[in-house]
């Protein structure tokens, strides 16, 4: 009987493809609904399912990197996505690269010779479907207007958003704690943090601060200002013009509106003493605890188009970060994701219709790998539910586990998009070397991934 339901997925991008694929290793029918090419996208170029829009590379297949980590625990899980990525792969060196139209060719012929898939090229306007089974939503940032107010009425409007201002996050064991003071504005002060044995920032006391502050001073403020307006930054798309809003504009846009905007701005030093000079600074970047363990810190207000190169050379111009490793990148770009910390269930199905789960990007990741492996989960579990079995939840150790903990984490305040990486990991036991962590995440990650059992 079970394989008389069907699952509906919307949405042809990697997640919903990859969603497809894993709901038909159950034995069950998938009905997959793509837009294009009835309703054409801004970013898209043909029709092929899974088309990559940006960039041709799926970053490091090395397990040195957390996006390494992730593929792999996304091969030992039979992705389709991974498996067209291997079979179209092109030359560059570590990095998982393809040929974009190979690629999506590949994919879209492994779902139109699958039996059990129906691919319907139509736009979806409402939901639910009258259909029996789960239905998975997997549209990515592009997604109809029509969609999106649907979206917005079983979410609430408050909870869809379109348009992303992300600010970097600092692998807090290379902020260099010897030139940082923590301090809240108008607070009491701070003393200043002692680098520890274990490189790890401590969680902040209330009676020093809740932020860690860069202090500069005005040649190195000035410097800092000259460097981001001369910085190469990522083009703004056509479909990004009106992007910008005044409580989110880029770095780089209030360097060019004067030089001391910034001063006034997110870099302003108004209510913050340093305890070795007992005086304010000149300017400030504020750092802010992203995480409950401490392993991540969110650079406050600096939402930014410049490159990733500029990123890391420019934002080492700060003091205490002169070696720092950036966990995720500043952005500024069109994106529709949903406030899943208040509306997903660690096993991606919505907390107020669990026939109805989310996967992609619009659950809250970033990057073609992130959105595939959600696709994963969301395929695994709509199958389970179709099938009334209990649904998965990946361990945490695990790369695609530590992604979905962070994204439904309801501790979580003011949610954006996050990528893979080491930060979400749960932390290792302070007495291990950092030259050894990388190593054990890795193993733990790949033990752990072994274990789980989607059927």
């Amino acid at each position: 009987m079970s394989k008389e339901r069907v699952v509906t997925i919307i949405g042809g991008g990697l997640a919903g493809t990859e969603s497809a694929y894993q709901v038909t290793k159950f034995g069950l029918k998938v009905k997959l609904y793509e837009m294009r090419p009835e309703n054409p996208t801004p970013a898209h170029k043909t029709d092929y399912l899974g088309e990559l829009v940006c960039s041709n590379s799926l970053k490091s297949n090395s397990l040195e990197n957390a996006s390494g980590i992730l593929k792999e625990e996304m091969r030992k899980l039979d992705s389709i996505v991974i498996e067209a990525a291997d079979n179209t792969s092109v030359p560059a060196g570590k990095a998982l690269a393809v040929d974009r139209i190979e690629f999506s060719q590949y994919l879209t012929k492994k779902l139109e010779e699958n039996p059990l898939v129906e691919i319907v090229r139509e736009e979806v306007k409402e939901i639910p479907l009258p259909v029996r089974g789960s239905i998975i939503i997997a549209t990515g940032p592009l997604t109809s207007e029509s969609l999106s107010e649907e979206i917005r009425r079983i979410t609430g409007s408050s909870h869809l958003y379109f348009y992303d201002a992300i600010s970097p996050i600092i692998d807090a064991e290379t902020i260099d704690c010897g030139k940082v003071f923590r301090a809240s504005r108008y607070g009491k002060g701070g003393e200043v943090v002692p680098r520890l044995p274990s490189h790890r920032i401590t969680t902040p006391d209330p009676e020093e601060g809740d932020y860690l502050n860069c202090p500069l001073g005005e040649d190195g403020y000035y410097r800092f200002i000259e460097e981001i307006l001369k910085s190469d930054k990522v083009e703004t798309r056509d479909f990004e013009k009106a992007l910008y809003f005044e409580s989110c504009l880029p770095i780089e846009v209030m360097a060019e509106r004067g030089r001391d905007t910034l001063r006034f701005g997110p870099m302003k030093p108004i209510g913050l003493t340093d305890p070795r000079t007992g005086k304010t600074p000149f300017s400030v970047v504020q750092l802010r605890m992203e995480n409950k363990d401490g392993t991540m810190y969110n650079m406050v207000g600096f939402q930014t188009k410049l490159t990733y190169p500029e990123q890391r050379r420019v934002f080492r111009m700060i003091p205490g970060l002169e070696d720092a490793e950036l966990m995720r990148y500043g952005s500024v770009h069109r994106n529709t994701y949903i406030n899943s910390p208040k509306l997903l269930h660690p096993t991606l199905q919505l907390k107020g219709d669990e026939l109805i789960l989310f996967a992609g990007q619009i659950v809250g990741v970033e990057g073609y790998v992130e959105s595939a492996a959600m696709g994963i989960i969301a395929g695994i579990n709509a199958a389970r539910i179709s099938m009334e079995a209990n649904p998965i939840v990946p361990p945490p150790e695990t790369a695609i586990g530590a992604l979905i903990k962070y994204i439904t984490d309801q501790s979580v305040k003011n949610f954006q998009p996050m990528n893979i990486n080491f930060g979400l990991f749960p932390p290792l036991p302070n007495e291990v070397p950092k030259s050894h962590k990388r190593k054990l995440l890795v193993e733990r990650a790949l033990a752990r991934i072994s274990e789980l059992n989607p059927f």
